[in-house]
């Protein structure tokens, strides 16, 4: 799938968080996708037709994004293009958790990609809440996503120390990563868009692309982390290896990584 998306170089449509807009966009580029970045309900319709997939980010929402994001949800949805919804601080507010509802409601999204306490909050789970940062719980995130994902009839694909991607019924565990991923802002929403490009080129299989994706990037987090102890430093070797990480040394990475999680 990896080479897939750098051949097709599939149109992302991102609706995202301010803070993060720049870095999401030069990942996307470095992936092989091409980003477009714009959120104007005026526009947002004829930007997700343009699109092959549509990543929603409320990170920043305010009740302008949130119209877009509906207008590029079901603009995607007549069309047929994939849609990833990432609940950014879902639990933190009334608003945000409110905007989340409406969206699923309103818009079939095909992945929810989150945290634990965003996921935690969906679910109507007990979590404490740190700002829009993941906080802490002592829920079963394998058990609690795959109860998510029947209920909503979608992807959950949860990040963390050990990452999970479920149908409600199949489980990946993803156990690759480093904890340098978390010291900078927005590797998390970059992931979101990420996972739409992957699912642009999979579209008959989301569960799959999903993984995939998911799998990519936790690896370029960690063997970034082996080059770059700072996170300036960290922030471009992850990009970095976004782009130069190719199919074989992924199933190389995954081989011996595999292998010495079994020992």
């Amino acid at each position: 799938m990896l080479e897939k998306v750098r051949k097709e170089n599939p149109i992302v449509h991102c609706i995202t968080n301010h803070v993060v807009s720049n870095f999401q966009a030069n990942g996307l580029l470095a992936l092989g996708a091409s980003p477009i970045m714009g959120e104007a309900p005026e526009e947002a319709a004829e930007l997700a037709a343009l699109a092959d997939a549509v990543s929603l980010n409320i990170g920043t929402l305010n009740s302008q994004s949130l119209s877009s994001m509906l207008l590029a949800g079901k603009t995607a949805n007549a069309l047929g293009t994939p849609v990833v919804l990432d609940p950014v601080g879902a639990g933190a507010t009334e608003f945000r958790k409110n905007a989340v509802n409406k969206i699923l409601k309103e818009v079939n999204v095909a992945v929810i990609r989150c945290n634990a306490g965003e996921l935690a909050a969906i679910a109507g789970v007990d979590w404490h809440v740190k700002g829009v940062d993941t906080g802490e719980g002592d829920a079963d995130i394998g058990k609690l996503a795959r109860t998510a994902a029947k209920r909503l009839g979608l992807i959950v694909a949860v990040s963390g120390a050990t990452d999970h991607v479920t149908d409600g019924e199949r489980l990946a565990e993803i156990r690759y990563g480093h904890e340098m991923m978390a010291s900078i802002t927005g590797t998390g929403c970059l992931l979101s868009s990420v996972v739409a490009a992957f699912l642009a080129v999979q579209p008959e299989n989301h569960f799959e692309a999903t993984a995939a994706a998911m799998r990519y990037y936790a690896i370029a987090g960690e063997r970034a982390s082996r080059q770059a102890e700072l996170p300036g430093a960290f922030q471009s070797a992850f990009l970095d290896h976004l782009a130069a990480i190719g199919e074989g040394e992924l199933n190389k990475f995954m081989h011996e990584k595999e292998g010495a999680l079994k020992r």
